[in-house]
């Protein structure tokens, strides 16, 4: 199970100074989404079902020759974005992403949760380069920014 919840965010100065990973991801069907991922070495081909804060998330490895195989069967161009990892006091970390190409200049920020309770009691106040809460907009899953591009709501501030 994923919990997690997303933040449409500014980027901190001190971005550099964290473990950073380039990651290109694309889209086979987005209901349910079914999304192969590259990241450094490996290749993933991911299953989640439908849901906002919490959904069901399976993982399974590709070799890059499937990869690519199935990239040529994706709708829409991959999305590539520099996922860099923040730590937090708590001892979790936010998955923050700077989006490339089309997605440029969309930042979010995700904080995943070992439960709904505790993912509800996450004050995003306490991470101050989060602006807007977007765990509930169905147009901010990386699915939807595939197939459709920038939400008609987003502003980049």
């Amino acid at each position: 199970m994923e919990i997690e919840r997303k933040f449409l965010s500014s980027i901190p100065e001190n971005i550099s100074s964290y473990k950073m990973k380039e990651i290109e991801q694309f889209y086979l069907c987005c209901n349910p989404v079914i999304r192969a991922r590259h990241e450094g070495d490996e290749y993933i081909l991911t299953y989640k079902s439908k849901g906002l804060m919490e959904r069901e998330e399976v993982n399974l490895p590709l070799t890059e020759e499937a990869y690519f195989h199935l990239l040529e069967k994706a709708d829409n161009p991959p999305i590539r974005k520099k996922r860099y990892f923040i730590p937090l006091s708590d001892g979790r970390h936010i998955d923050f992403d700077i989006f490339e190409d089309e997605l440029f200049p969309l930042v979010m920020g995700e904080v995943e949760f070992e439960s709904g309770s505790e993912a509800k009691a996450f004050d995003m106040e306490s991470v101050p380069f989060f602006k807007k809460e977007v765990t509930y907009d169905r147009d901010y899953h990386n699915s939807n920014l595939a197939k459709y591009g920038l939400p008609k709501s987003f502003v980049d501030d």
